[in-house]
């Protein structure tokens, strides 16, 4: 890109924007949610509920959960506890404007005070946009999209994750898809992290082999695309990524492969909260950014969509990145020559992802990505990234469609 052309200007525009946003950034109250681990802990919510003041919450899920008895292991701890509460398990996945709705609205006639989300990243971004709702009544959840839109202090909110992937326990986003437009957006705001996130490895002994890979691949890029980000990165955010890294190779493939290894179960939902807690922090990126309009257009889970755009985004990148994909490679433990340099880890690290792809049955690409759609998916993934998402190396529409149509296989 040429300094002084439109695309130029544009890049000196987006990095003074992330420039001034870090400096707001780092004045902002950031905090994390407070993590209950161990096997079993999810017995601790009617006492997390006491604590917060909760007489009577909304259990937001989905139907496979109450199918597999997850969901009715939650509402006998809170029967047990003699803890009254309403259900809604009616959640689908890339959760719409319209189940926000019918959430707020069964909160809202049920009398609840609080907030549980049992589930993966849909069942949580479905019930933070209805928390959303209920302190911002009078603004639809998309008027409310974007950064810092609802600026007012949530329920009492409990998530408990499923997967180990999306790290929305701990994240300030909610991923909401606007079925007229089939536009799939966020909503990114402070108050959107949890109070409390209930990390029982439990919950996902019985987890599906291939959606404990394409969760697992999910918290890897949440943590490779904080690592990435230039600007908006602390210690702490950039410990959790590389910590992060780390447990999933060494623990993904274990999970995959054996679902009951419980161990490894607690150090996936770790590794993926801290890896939502790093992205949180730092940003997400150019994969996220794509992996959102296959999410809105095709209905494909997030965490599949992230498996497969990682590594082509990561080539794609070149040598601005591999620096830092170099260290990356060391905190996966790679085997590598003493004489390997960063240009070798960084080529070393993308075939692992690739590989580690492959074991697990991700594919390579999509061969549903439709001609037509694709002007679209590359608005939509430009208009998403800049100038917010500090990204190593800005992709302007050109250059996201080249990678779209990479990801294309017939």
């Amino acid at each position: 890109m040429k300094i002084g052309g439109p695309i130029g200007l544009a890049l000196v525009y987006y990095r003074i924007f992330q420039a001034v946003f870090n400096i707001g950034a780092r004045l902002l109250p950031w905090r994390k949610a407070i993590p209950i681990q161990g096997a079993g802990s999810v017995g601790r919510i009617p006492e997390l509920l006491r604590e917060a003041g909760v007489s009577k919450p909304l259990v937001v899920t989905d139907p496979g959960l109450v199918k597999a008895g997850i969901a009715s292991g939650i509402t006998a701890v809170l029967e047990g506890a003699g803890i009254p509460y309403v259900l809604f398990s009616d959640v689908e996945a890339n959760p719409s404007v319209k189940t926000v709705n019918v959430i707020y609205e069964r909160y809202g006639s049920g009398g609840c005070d609080g907030i549980i989300a049992l589930g993966g990243g849909s069942s949580m971004d479905a019930a933070k946009g209805a928390a959303a709702r209920v302190v911002r009544p009078k603004k639809s959840i998309n008027q409310m999209g974007g950064l810092l839109r609802v600026l007012r202090r949530l329920p009492p909110f409990i998530a408990v994750p499923t997967t180990a992937g999306t790290g929305s326990e701990t994240t300030i986003a909610a991923l909401i898809t606007d079925t007229e437009t089939h536009h799939k957006y966020a909503v990114m705001d402070l108050c959107l992290i949890p109070r409390y996130a209930v990390l029982d490895p439990e919950l996902t002994l019985n987890l599906p082999p291939h959606i404990t890979a394409a969760t697992g691949m999910d918290a890897l890029t949440h943590a490779v695309e904080a690592y990435l980000c230039w600007t908006y990165n602390t210690r702490e955010s950039i410990r959790f990524a590389l910590e992060a890294v780390k447990a999933i190779f060494e623990n993904l493939e274990t999970v995959y492969a054996d679902g009951k290894n419980i161990e490894a179960r607690q150090a996936m939902l770790l590794a993926s909260y801290k890896a939502g807690f790093a992205f949180t922090r730092a940003g997400v990126g150019n994969v996220h950014a794509i992996a959102h309009t296959l999410g809105g257009l095709y209905n494909t889970p997030h965490g599949l969509a992230n498996a497969v755009i990682l590594p082509v985004v990561l080539e794609d990148y070149g040598a601005r990145v591999h620096k830092k994909l170099a260290a990356l490679a060391d905190a996966a433990g790679l085997a590598l020559p003493a004489s390997a340099g960063d240009a070798d880890k960084a080529g070393a690290f993308i075939k692992a992802v690739y590989a580690m792809n492959e074991r697990m049955g991700i594919p390579r690409g999509f061969n549903f990505i439709k001609d037509g759609d694709i002007p679209q998916m590359t608005q939509w993934a430009a208009r998403e990234s800049n100038p917010l998402y500090p990204v190593p190396v800005v992709f302007n529409r050109e250059r996201f469609r080249s990678v779209i149509e990479k990801l294309r296989i017939s």
